[in-house]
């Protein structure tokens, strides 16, 4: 039976222990708010880029971009797995692994088994899962400095080295996987064709644009078409980098919360337990008193 000082010890422990997880929660709550923000930046930025590319595709002009070409033979596949570089986020990290592995797995299955795989994770955490199941067609690369805390400037490095890698045939196709952000309890694992570019994917979205023929396009549309087309890809990339790290923090808020929770009923358990047992320490020495009185 634990004595009246381990008990104190014990509290006194997960006392702190709450402290801490409250904190956690409270400075990644904040971070959530701020990935918030950048979203809510960036988004009327990419709605207008892809406003621009569905009018001059309904407009009915020519154009064309080797980044929308599809390739009639998939040899070799790129795959940018998104997870995180810090730990205690509950089971975020799994999730984006399971999802990895159910689209690798497809993949295989619709172009055949001897397609090769390029794995990029993104984050300490994810490069660890993912070489566990590097083999003789899947390969896990790392590039320095591709990280879950990359800042813009890296996001578009990469970015651009995704697409000339595309563009020069090494890749016929490349995907990205990442956790979406719907809310503070909400996120799900997402799976993104990157390049080939669809035309779906422009037109997702532009219903409220018309287009007709009298417009005047200059120099000319495709020159536009492929101007604004890399714009495009990287404000995609942009808001996938920043869904991915505001569900990682939404992921860790609700895993402080649970540790808070635990630690609230440990706290609660340990307390009256020392109090009965402080307890029946008075009612002893009382008694020893009252029988020591007895006894005179």
């Amino acid at each position: 039976m634990a004595t009246l000082r381990e008990l104190k010890t014990r509290i006194g422990s997960v006392a702190s222990s709450e402290k801490i997880t409250g904190a956690m929660k409270m400075i990644s709550s904040a971070k959530v708010h701020k990935f918030e923000s950048s979203l809510k930046q960036l988004v009327p930025y990419r709605n207008k880029i892809k406003s621009v590319m569905a009018h001059i595709m309904q407009s009915g002009t020519d154009f064309s971009s080797p980044l929308i070409e599809t390739r009639h033979e998939v040899k070799k596949i790129a795959l940018a797995v998104f997870g995180s570089d810090d730990g205690l986020c509950g089971a975020y990290n799994i999730n984006i692994f399971k999802a990895a592995l159910v689209e690798i797995r497809q993949l295989q299955a619709k172009y055949g088994p001897a397609v090769e795989i390029d794995l990029y994770p993104i984050g300490q955490k994810m490069h660890k899962a993912l070489s566990k199941i590097a083999g003789q067609n899947i390969h896990v690369q790392k590039i320095k400095g591709v990280d879950s805390k990359m800042e813009a400037d890296k996001v578009n490095e990469f970015t651009h080295s995704l697409r000339d890698k595309f563009s020069s045939g090494e890749y016929d196709l490349v995907c990205v996987e990442y956790m979406k952000f719907f809310s503070m309890s909400r996120q799900k694992a997402t799976f993104e064709t990157l390049f080939p570019i669809s035309g779906e994917t422009l037109l997702e979205g532009s219903d409220n644009v018309s287009a007709t023929g009298l417009t005047i396009f200059e120099p000319d549309a495709n020159s536009i078409f492929n101007a604004v087309l890399p714009m495009f890809v990287l404000s995609t990339m942009q808001e996938i980098t920043i869904e991915n790290r505001a569900s990682e923090q939404a992921a860790r808020v609700m895993a402080m919360q649970s540790a808070n929770d635990n630690a609230k009923k440990l706290l609660e358990g340990l307390q009256l337990e020392y109090n009965k047992l402080r307890q029946e320490g008075i009612t002893t020495e009382l008694l020893d008193i009252l029988g020591g009185q007895v006894e005179r």
